[in-house]
């Protein structure tokens, strides 16, 4: 049984799956965004975080073996010594403070040839915040704050700002009538 093994396969064999992704994961390691399918962007998402995840922790590591075992973990899986390289002497340090989520993907919509949708997967810079997640108790109340706090400016300024232009109208009107 294969409960619990799935995984995007592509519409491709084992060997070629590997490979695609491979090469994906090399290119974005090497520009920082590619353009591709939605699919093989989902199916990227975990394959090239897992090499980051090496990285960092190759990084942290006191023993040079160590090191070199994960560097060589990652080079299985992104067979591009150039790529592998620069993952693990310049790019982990973009990640050094993130628990996680190093890429973001965008839907850009359907190609025009074959209608696939495409995808746009990049690297999260390191200074992006990401989304600040409220609970439900606090959304409320700052909910009800922000309703408050709009009500009473809105009130105050709306009965000034009526006056001078019912005043402008009518004068308009009475010249029109002139006419």
């Amino acid at each position: 049984m294969r409960h619990n093994k799935h995984r995007a396969s592509l519409g491709v064999t084992r060997e070629h799956r590997a490979a695609m992704l491979s090469n994906l994961g090399a290119s974005l390691i090497k520009h920082g965004r590619i353009q591709t399918t939605l699919t093989k962007a989902k199916a990227l998402r975990p394959f090239i975080e897992k090499a980051i995840t090496k990285a960092k922790k190759a990084a942290a590591k006191t023993e040079a073996k160590d090191a070199i075992h994960l560097r060589r973990l990652a080079l299985r899986d992104i067979r591009d010594e150039e790529a592998v390289k620069l993952l693990f002497t310049e790019k982990h340090k973009d990640f050094a403070n993130r628990p996680g989520g190093y890429t973001r993907i965008y839907k850009l919509g359907a190609r025009i040839s074959d209608a696939a949708e495409m995808a746009l997967i990049e690297f999260v810079p390191a200074d992006d915040p990401g989304y600040k997640k409220k609970s439900r108790k606090n959304a409320a109340k700052a909910k009800k704050a922000a309703k408050t706090k709009t009500a009473e400016p809105e009130a105050k300024e709306a009965p000034a700002a009526e006056a001078p232009a019912a005043e402008v109208p009518a004068a308009a009107e009475g010249e029109a009538k002139k006419d």
